[in-house]
């Protein structure tokens, strides 16, 4: 365990960039990752007893909620240090030189997927964790998806490699044909499962073996020694595939493979770092978390492979109000600008907003300026976050993650810079809720206090929505998962003291189109004096499958005045908001508004804006509607003998089975269901495998719900009440 002697409330940076890593913890749920930071934070000694999930005492689980369920869902930011330790025939690209490390441990529930995405827009680095017996698993494929996305650098650590079943070969080819990952093994395992002795180094060709010491310091020491000769052939042919893998890709190595020469370890540690940073390569790691083998090689692998702000590409934005590109190159001498991706309210500090710096430094009592409100705010308070404690600092520097406190009109995705540096960063892009539930206060007098509740949690949370439905006058409450809504719920009793009624779940379906239809709106009324006159014709298509909603305006010859066609459009929008068919917004078609007629004294905007609702309805019914429902892409793992009990339950809940593997003595069913039959399947699952299946799902696409369903849907939305007005 390394101390390190570090001050972060100087006006002089104390770590220079080079020695700075900004790194995320993401995998599938249960493959170890809060257990990982847990111990990477005991070893670099920010914690001097090490927690357990288990036990719910862990750094970064400290919301109640986690510690109860033993899942993370909220990213927690935490800072710090390490140094490389010297070891004889070892060599390490940074050497004995204190480094600084802020790591955010993502959550890896499908539900909160919205973390992982505003986290990895913002890192520099990744470490992807793999479960040894499951390998990669549906969420392992989203949040390697959502880094590549960002195009953030990784190292992959095969977790769990003690536990009965692990196979470190297995989880390996896993990665290269799920993921399509260049990855090649920088670790090997000596032994598996209970025989876990240690690791063998490729690169250096040496074994790492743990002692056993006691529990609670099982894993502090290691001794360095030659590889055991019954794993000296499979060290050399790692180290050839290794060497041969880099050599495809790095000019330097190439050159000597070529020539036949020696590749000597500090050339090849070089050049496995200049493929990871390019996201050429991936550099494998395996180990035990939880037994506390093999962390120690994981940070070393952190400072030697993962990037530094310098080592990534500038930062890019735009200037507001115009399409100009716009670069941040990672400087305190420049000016400063940095990106918010994440609100939090605090209980004792309030409202926090943490942010990465790309350039420049803040100090406490400066003013920063937000290009989208044109706003400017003093900061008052700066601190970092080391999961449930705050640290007071003055001064943050490029390449720094930090957060405010105190600071209005902020949404996340805001860019906070300097004002004479006006410029908009790529804000991170959320996914849309999938279901909904009706939800009101258990009292009136309530009813403010959970109104503001709400409307605080939707600041934090992207991808929760809270609206008042016009038709029946509820308050709904949308989301990524029934277990998202249910924390919400949870939040709103414990952080806001309010006790809810909740509502039976609703599926978040959709409506489009399958032809290319007309329609004609008007609207025309006469009660004395001037009247109103709007009328619009419009033509609808079906858009690709993602493309979204494209309004244009195709008006010729002054049919309809300029002045009026915004409001045409807005007219269009509202009923594509508010849906046609059933009431559920509408997806994926093109509009085109191609005619009208206007009357010089009666015409105002409101008549053009109903024109255009009317219009959009009328096109809307002629275009052979439909409607869309999310369908999940499922994994169960069961035992064999339950096997035909839990595919017959899945192909009655209209599942569509896509395959059915065998892996560690364990069948894995992968299935594409639709949404609303997956309510209740936890406690289903469990009932037909007594308790020994497990399952995990997310959002994957919309489908065209099956006639007869789409009837029952058509006759509930029929019966609601008529609109309030």
């Amino acid at each position: 365990m390394h101390e390190v002697n570090t001050s972060l409330n100087s006006s002089e940076r104390q770590f220079p960039m080079e020695r700075t890593r900004n790194i995320g913890i993401a995998a599938h749920i249960d493959a170890g990752k809060t257990t990982t930071t847990e111990r990477i934070l005991f070893y670099t000694g920010l914690i001097h007893k090490i927690g357990d999930v288990d036990d719910g005492n862990t750094v970064t689980d400290w919301m109640s909620q986690e510690k109860e369920r033993g899942i993370t869902i909220t990213s927690a930011a935490v800072t710090c240090f390490w140094k490389q330790k010297q070891e004889e025939g070892v060599v390490k690209l940074f050497g004995d030189i204190d480094q600084r490390i802020n790591i955010i441990d993502t959550p890896g529930h499908v539900d909160f997927t919205a973390e992982v995405e505003r986290s990895m827009r913002v890192l520099d680095g990744a470490v992807a964790v793999f479960c040894g017996v499951a390998g990669v698993q549906p969420q392992s494929e989203t949040v390697w998806r959502q880094a590549t996305k960002y195009k953030v650098p990784r190292i992959a650590f095969v977790n769990k490699m003690d536990r009965t079943g692990a196979n470190f070969q297995n989880a390996l080819e896993d990665m290269r044909k799920k993921l399509g990952a260049y990855a090649f093994p920088i670790y090997l395992p000596i032994g598996a499962e209970d025989n876990l002795a240690g690791l063998i180094d490729v690169v250096n060709q040496k074994a790492l073996i743990w002692g056993p010491g006691d529990v609670q310091n099982e894993g502090l020491k290691y001794d360095i020694t030659d590889v055991p000769a019954e794993m000296k052939e499979e060290a050399e042919a790692a180290l050839k595939e290794l060497v041969n893998a880099v050599a495809n890709k790095d000019d330097a190595i190439a050159e000597l493979v070529l020539e036949d020469k020696p590749v000597p370890a500090l050339d090849l540690k070089a050049a496995i770092r200049r493929l990871t940073c390019n996201l050429q390569l991936v550099p494998v790691m395996c180990g035990s978390a939880f037994k506390k083998k093999g962390v120690q090689p994981l940070v070393d692998a952190v400072i030697d492979y993962l990037p530094c702000p310098l080592d990534i590409p500038p930062a890019k934005g735009h200037v507001p109000g115009t399409e100009d590109e716009a670069i941040v190159e990672a400087s305190d001498e420049n000016k400063f600008c940095s990106l918010a991706f994440k609100l939090w309210t605090d209980p004792y500090a309030g409202k926090l907003v943490f942010f990465r710096v790309y350039s420049g430094r803040l100090k406490k009592g400066d003013t920063i300026y937000n290009p989208r409100t044109r706003k400017r705010e003093r900061v008052s308070r700066l601190m970092i976050i080391q999961g449930g404690e705050r640290k007071d600092v003055d001064f943050a520097f490029s390449g720094d993650i930090a957060a405010l406190v105190g600071l209005r009109n902020i949404t996340t995705g805001d860019t906070l810079c300097d004002e004479s540096f006006d410029i908009s960063l790529e804000p991170p892009t959320f996914p849309e809720p999938v279901i909904s539930m009706a939800v009101e206060p258990k009292t009136k007098a309530d009813r403010d206090k959970m109104s503001e509740g709400l409307q605080r949690l939707a600041e934090e949370d992207p991808t929760f929505r809270c609206f008042t439905n016009e038709e029946t006058g509820q308050l709904i409450i949308a989301g990524m998962g029934e277990l998202h809504l249910e924390i919400i719920i949870d939040r709103l009793k414990r952080e806001f003291k309010v006790e809810a009624n909740v509502g039976a779940p609703q599926i978040a379906y959709r409506e489009t189109i399958t032809s290319p239809a007309d329609g004609e709106g008007k609207f025309i009324r006469q009660s004395g004096g001037r009247g109103q006159y709007g009328h619009a014709c419009i033509k609808v298509e079906p858009n690709e499958r993602g493309k979204g909603i494209e309004v244009e305006n195709k008006i010729v010859g002054g049919a309809i005045p300029k002045e009026y066609i915004p409001a045409v459009i807005a007219g269009i929008q509202e009923a594509i908001a508010g849906g046609v068919y059933a009431g559920y917004q509408v997806i994926d078609i093109k509009v085109q508004v191609v005619d009208g007629s206007f009357h010089e004294v009666d015409s105002n905007e409101l008549a053009f804006k109903m024109a255009g609702i009317f219009a959009l309805k009328e096109a809307f019914k002629n275009a052979n509607p439909i409607l869309l429902e999310p369908v999940m892409k499922v994994e169960v793992t069961t035992p064999g003998e339950y096997q035909g009990d839990l595919v017959g339950d899945i192909s009655r809940r209209r599942g569509n089975i896509q395959n059915i593997e065998n892996k560690s003595g364990q069948v894995i069913v992968n299935a594409n269901v639709p949404l609303a039959e997956m309510f209740g399947y936890a406690t289903a699952i469990r009932s037909l495998s007594k308790g020994r299946a497990s399952y995990s799902m997310e959002p994957l696409t919309f489908e065209q719900v099956p006639s007869n369903i789409a009837a029952n849907i058509l006759d509930t939305a029929a019966k609601r009440p008529a609109a309030r007005t």
